[in-house]
């Protein structure tokens, strides 16, 4: 318990000691005197409630008027002024006491999320002259070498370089179990090394790490609000002011047309408004909605699921159609060559393969990477060889290699640059390659499903997602495969990223709810930012895809997008729990009120009661199962 909460809880104990001895002193006639016995109960008020009173008058001062603070003021004060003092007394402490649950809820929902702000790493040491040096990661450079014993937290993102071990990603993926990491694997900032000596070489500098890129989305996540709390938020506005107008009519004019002389009626009358205003208080609404978006963004954070916002929390619970890239999304994106086709006996496997490299040894697509890698092992990669490099967007490449034009790219770049080819007929993704418009050969790769892809479309229509599509660049016929082993029944093939968008814009069009779309490369940034939900792969993903996206999965798992779609409406139907339940239970005791059928003991209840009620029940959208 913090400190103020001690204090909080202190407070409310003197002044209800002081409110029960007063009753009980009063009650066995050994205090007689109503001086001293108003004097006790009014001494039990402040001690409770100076600060309410306080924030009331500074709110006041500074235009805020209609907040819980001024109704509670309003409605003690009131019951004070009519003589009804243990009830003053007891609703202020009622009050408190359900302030310090909530304020030691809310602290817990807080500190759920602020653990997540542990992978922040505090220093990195790093490798100088020949030095060790402890600096702030913020001081470490691109290129630079890290050094991370066992037990610490990897403080950058970079390459290892020397050494072997597992690490915990835990904090980033919400997966438990460690992974292996050698010369040559990527790691990211926020694991923790947990068995050997790594050595790293910095890839990227600290405020453009995994790390802190984790911790702005989090942080920033309350600023895109949904409609839900933007709708509590203006009801709140509009909602206080009438119930304070309804308040002072029901001490007023009932009491003018029964019985305008009569004391007793008119003390009658306010007594009712006001528990009318301390039944009126919206905070239950006010605090639970936000708590409960919050606490659903948190829970999701811990599984590795990363939400900008719970408006976009709001979005993935109403989805019905979600809308898959292939290549890094539903494959691994981990290409294999397969196969070298020569064209002619002129082309040796060896010097086409070879050619494909220097074209896509600058890009970090999967496919370039795969290339690459089987020339390396060959023949190695002679980059000396390279002149100019132009990657041409839904195409390929041109490179000028050893003087002369070469084209590394799909059937569609070789019709545009007149080469004529022998089209492959075999299941894979195929890269032409061509000596400006002679045809020289081309390479065969395969792409192998990522291991949940099958599972997640399964669990998707589970969830009641009635349309998956499949969009893809590759041809027709690997668009297919993928599709029949995924049981996808609607794919799009040979799509540029511009038709991309154009599919994204009719599918908008002709779905009920909402649209997500999933991705992971550069050219999926602009479908990200076009659908209703756009969600990238964040681990493998790119950092133009992550930008653009709305929801991150830093695991990379398709089987995490059903998960979040559950968790979101889960917390949908926590927050509409909410609503409903605190507006039935303060509408029913309002109307009891100003029948007189109910008092400022039920009215207590409506307020506090129900606002630790809700609150209680917001605190579950943090546990994502």
């Amino acid at each position: 318990m913090k400190r103020k909460h001690k204090i909080m809880l202190a407070r409310i104990i003197v002044s209800l000691s002081v409110f029960v001895a007063a009753m009980i002193l009063t009650g066995a006639k050994i205090i007689t005197n109503e001086y001293i016995y108003a004097g006790l109960l009014l001494l039990s008020y402040f001690i409770v409630g100076w600060d309410i009173l306080w924030r009331a008058v500074c709110n006041i001062v500074h235009g805020k008027v209609f907040d819980e603070n001024f109704l509670m003021s309003l409605a003690t004060v009131g019951a004070v002024i009519t003589g009804e003092y243990p009830e003053a007394v007891f609703v202020m402490i009622f009050y408190q006491v359900g302030e310090l649950f909530q304020s030691i809820a809310v602290g817990k929902s807080r500190k759920s999320i602020a653990s997540l702000m542990e992978i922040r790493p505090d220093s990195a040491v790093v490798e100088r002259d020949g030095k060790a040096e402890t600096v702030d990661p913020f001081d470490v450079r691109i290129g630079e070498i890290i050094v991370v014993r066992p037990g610490e937290k990897i403080p950058l993102d970079g390459v290892i370089i020397e050494g072997s071990s597992s690490i915990n990603t835990v904090a980033l993926t919400g997966e438990s179990a460690p992974g292996d990491v050698t010369v040559g694997d990527s790691v990211m900032s926020g694991c923790v090394n947990l068995t050997g000596l790594l050595r790293i070489r910095v890839s990227r500098e600290f405020q453009e790490s995994t790390v802190s890129k984790i911790l702005e989305l989090v942080e920033n996540s309350g600023a895109n609000k949904s409609r839900s709390e933007n709708f509590i938020t203006r009801f709140a506005r509009v909602y206080t002011p009438i119930v304070v107008v309804a308040a002072c009519l029901l001490a007023v004019i009932p009491p003018l047309i029964t019985g305008a002389g009569d004391a007793a009626i008119w003390k009658s009358w306010i007594y009712r408004a006001m528990s009318f205003l301390v039944v009126s208080c919206p905070c239950a609404l006010v605090i639970s909605v936000p708590m409960s978006f919050f606490g659903g963004v948190g829970g999701m954070s811990r599984r590795g699921i990363l939400v900008k916002g719970s408006n976009y929390l709001e979005a993935l619970a109403k989805c019905d159609t979600v809308v898959f890239d292939k290549t890094g999304t539903l494959t691994q994106g981990s290409f294999e060559v397969t196969k070298v086709y020569p064209a002619n006996e002129h082309c040796e496997k060896s010097e086409l393969l070879n050619l494909g490299a220097l074209c896509e040894s600058a890009s970090t697509h999967p496919i370039a990477q795969a290339i690459c890698s089987a020339a390396k092992v060959q023949n190695g990669i002679d980059k000396s060889r390279i002149g100019n490099v132009e990657e041409l967007a839904g195409y390929g490449i041109h490179a000028v290699i050893d003087g002369s034009d070469i084209y590394a790219g799909n059937l569609r770049l070789m019709d545009k640059i007149g080469a004529k080819v022998n089209p492959v007929n075999e299941i894979g993704t195929v890269v032409y390659i061509s000596r400006t418009d002679e045809y020289l050969g081309c390479i065969l790769l395969s792409d192998i499903l990522k291991s949940d892809s099958k599972d997640a479309i399964a669990a998707l229509r589970e969830q009641g997602v009635r349309r998956v599509v499949m969009l893809t660049g590759d041809k027709k016929d690997v668009a297919a495969n993928v599709a029949v082993k995924l049981g996808i029944t609607e794919y799009y093939s040979q799509l540029l990223p511009a038709d991309k968008v154009s599919k994204v814009e009719r599918l908008l069009d002709s779905a009920n709810g909402q649209l997500a779309f999933v991705g992971d490369g550069i050219n999926d940034a602009p479908v990200l930012a076009r659908a209703d939900v756009g969600i990238a792969m964040g681990g493998l993903g790119s950092d133009a895809a992550i930008e653009a996206a709305d929801v991150v999965l830093m695991d990379d798992k398709p089987s995490k997008i059903p998960l979040a779609i559950k968790a979101a409406k889960r917390t949908l139907d926590i927050v509409k729990q909410n609503i409903i339940f605190v507006l039935v239970v303060k509408i029913i005791i309002l109307v009891l009120v100003a029948l007189g059928l109910a008092g400022m003991w039920a009215a207590v209840f409506a307020d506090v009661g129900v606002a630790v009620i809700a609150i209680l029940n917001a605190m579950r959208a943090m546990k994502i199962k």
